[in-house]
């Protein structure tokens, strides 16, 4: 099974990978196997790719990229009942212990024993088969597509952070960057009721991007314009009511309280490559809500809703498609950063 691995930090191959083809012989009963169509490329893959760990999550062995991913059913397990081949699908990358406490609270995308795609040592799905269980499969509307199935992923984390900031309708929203995971954020906080959403970012063709998306989200350019002082200006001195910091960046963390309105709300999206601070006496005197984010929980069903009935559109973040032999040109041109794209996605053969 020919699979795009990371060999070891900066090195990718496309090759076959034979531990795959034996870990997966064997379909358990509540399982189905999966012709994978597209699969985005994350951050998260593109940093093991050039940093080889994640915080505590290290790269130690050859390990499989990708966790965005759609496809198609090609065989169920003898339990399965609510799918069946040819179905069309996506699939959530974690799959937690059933029996954990975490899980038995609900609690299962922070379950330490989480078995996530492409996170160290488990595998990602760049590679054209995989087996995954039912529970953790969903079923595709006709009128969404197999790029768009693949944004679920992302787009999961801006409804689950949307879900935790507790959004009102009319509130007004700040999301401090304009990458995949920001953008997905400002969609998500305007479905949820948030009556405008600024967008900040340095790079000029992304905030067009999100200025594209909808006449709600305004964008600010970091470098030019202060997100603090245009909100003040526009709210009457008060404030936005949530604040998404989606940079993973130390300085925009350190001033996540500044545009936010007494008893507002924070929600820490960005990753954490290293530690970071922020300003606990801000956050006190503006008795300010913090809320953090791991990934996402049951909200996979709710953006498969959401895209087929046209309440987001996910569709203008994708920038580039790859087809699965260019995947190592892929990823370097990720790992670029070019600041005319947004989400690239990598299509296999069928």
């Amino acid at each position: 099974m020919e699979a795009l691995v990371l060999e070891r930090k900066d090195e990718l191959s496309l090759r076959d990978f034979p531990q795959i083809d034996r870990d997966e012989a064997v379909l358990g009963p509540r399982d189905v196997r999966i012709k994978l169509h597209t699969v985005g490329i994350c951050g998260s893959d593109v940093h093991y790719y050039t940093h080889g760990r994640i915080g505590p999550f290290v790269v130690n062995a050859p390990m499989i990229l990708g966790h965005e991913a759609s496809g198609t059913v090609i065989e169920t397990g003898s339990e399965v009942t609510t799918l069946k081949p040819g179905d069309r699908v996506c699939m959530e990358p974690g799959i937690p212990d059933p029996n954990s406490r975490a899980t038995r609270l609900g609690l299962y995308n922070i379950d330490p024993a989480v078995r996530f795609w492409a996170t160290p040592p488990v595998h990602g799905i760049l590679r054209p088969t995989c087996v995954h269980p039912e529970a953790f499969t969903f079923k595709l509307p006709d009128n969404v597509s197999f790029a768009e199935a693949a944004m679920v992923e992302p787009l999961a984390v801006g409804v689950h952070a949307a879900t935790k900031a507790r959004i009102r309708p009319g509130d007004i929203g700040v999301v401090l960057g304009a990458g995949p995971i920001g953008l997905v954020t400002a969609l998500s906080a305007l479905a949820a009721g948030c009556a405008r959403v600024y967008v900040t970012d340095l790079a000029e063709k992304k905030l067009e991007i999100a200025a594209s998306l909808s006449p709600a989200i305004i964008p600010v350019h970091a470098a030019r314009e202060s997100i603090t002082d245009r909100v003040k200006a526009e709210t009457g001195g008060w404030g936005a009511d949530v604040v998404f910091e989606a940079t993973g960046a130390p300085k925009a963390a350190a001033g996540v309280f500044e545009p936010l309105a007494p008893g507002g709300c924070v929600v820490m999206i960005g990753g954490q490559p290293d530690p970071i601070s922020y300003d606990a006496g801000a956050a006190m005197v503006r008795e300010a809500r913090v809320e953090n984010i791991f990934r996402y929980a049951h909200v996979f069903p709710r953006c498969v809703s959401m895209l087929a009935s046209g309440a987001i559109d996910v569709k203008p973040l994708i920038t580039r498609t790859f087809d699965f032999k260019d995947s190592v040109r892929a990823f370097e041109i990720a790992a670029s950063a070019p600041p005319a794209d947004v989400k690239m996605q990598i299509e296999l053969p069928q």
